[in-house]
């Protein structure tokens, strides 16, 4: 088959199109024809070295979607032809993955496998984010960066879901409009930490109950200044920059602080079929909008690593194995 394969870590270059032995279902595994495999920014995180599970040479990408070719041992429940999608599963840059069986979810009939793939990782986490770390209600404000994105979309249309107030922050210009698409009630343009003064005013000087943060090392400080007695500071994602260090004494108005990691919120296959099945839901309602705005081919995985580190792209990235 053919997969990207990573054999140095280092700059987008790495990621090569190769030939790559098929996968063979182990015991309590599927082995899955890849139909779409979404493209994260913790991707460009695992191309560095962040997070890798073990040493090189490694096929990178951790989510996606396809049919059922081939049960492991012990495997139940599922049936050759089925469509399935997972996250946090290596190995899903290439056209087949073998992926144990309760790390995947049925996908709906009515659901398409792009949009299944699109939903996982950003999906999951989002709706973690607004329903576990800072679950807002009605009359609560919240500061979501990077709103335009992937991750910000989703969250900005599950908090307004559950009534909340959103502040948007895109880094460009031509981003407003994708962050009101997704609900925003105001959106700021801010390319750094320069965003305090104007988050207070659309407060009242009272700050907000919940930031969403995965802009890196320069925005923890600024996140944590708007942020109003007792808010709670979601920190997420690949850390860009000098990671934040704080003493406890530190920590302005009682605030609360998260690093937020998918593996402890969503820890038990119930969970996950919990999450999964409340969005698929969502999407099938028209509450929840999946915006895919760039396919790649396959052995384009570096041009789509290149384009989501420029910062310039919103919304998901995928790539397409049968390309």
């Amino acid at each position: 088959m053919r997969a990207v394969v990573m054999e140095e870590l280092g700059r987008p270059e790495v990621l090569k199109l190769r030939e790559w032995p098929d996968p063979e279902p182990g015991p309590g595994e599927l082995v899955v024809d890849i139909e779409f495999s979404g493209v994260n920014f913790m991707d460009t995180g695992s191309r560095v070295g962040f997070g890798l599970p073990g040493g090189l040479p490694l096929v990178p990408g951790v989510e996606g979607a396809g049919r059922v070719t081939a049960l492991g041992e012990g495997v139940s429940g599922f049936a050759i032809g089925d469509r399935v999608a997972w996250v946090s599963v290596y190995g899903s840059y290439a056209e087949k993955i073998a992926v144990p069986a309760d790390q995947v979810v049925p996908v709906p009939d009515d659901i398409p496998s792009d949009v299944a793939a699109a939903t996982m990782m950003q999906g999951l986490t989002a709706h973690h984010f607004v329903t576990e770390s800072a679950p807002l209600t009605e009359g609560q404000t919240a500061l979501v960066h990077s709103a335009a994105g992937g991750v910000g979309r989703m969250v900005t249309q599950l908090l307004k879901l559950r009534g909340a107030r959103v502040i948007g922050l895109v880094s460009r210009a031509e981003k407003v409009p994708v962050a009101e698409a997704a609900g925003a009630d105001e959106v700021l343009v801010s390319s750094g930490g320069d965003f305090v003064a104007r988050v207070k005013d659309l407060t009242g000087g009272e700050g907000v109950h919940a930031v969403f943060d995965g802009g890196g090392a320069t925005t923890f400080w600024p996140s944590i200044e708007v942020l109003r007695r007792v808010g709670t500071l979601v920190y997420y994602g690949p850390l860009i920059g000098d990671v934040p260090t704080i003493q406890m004494f530190e920590l302005p108005k009682s605030i609360r602080i998260t690093y937020a990691v998918y593996s402890d919120h969503i820890h038990s296959r119930e969970l996950l079929l919990q999450h999964a099945g409340d969005l698929f839901d969502k999407i099938r309602e028209g509450s929840l909008r999946i915006d895919i705005t760039e396919r790649y081919p396959l052995g384009a995985a570096d041009q789509a690593h290149i384009d989501i580190e420029s910062r310039r792209t919103s919304g998901k990235l995928l790539l397409d194995p049968r390309l």
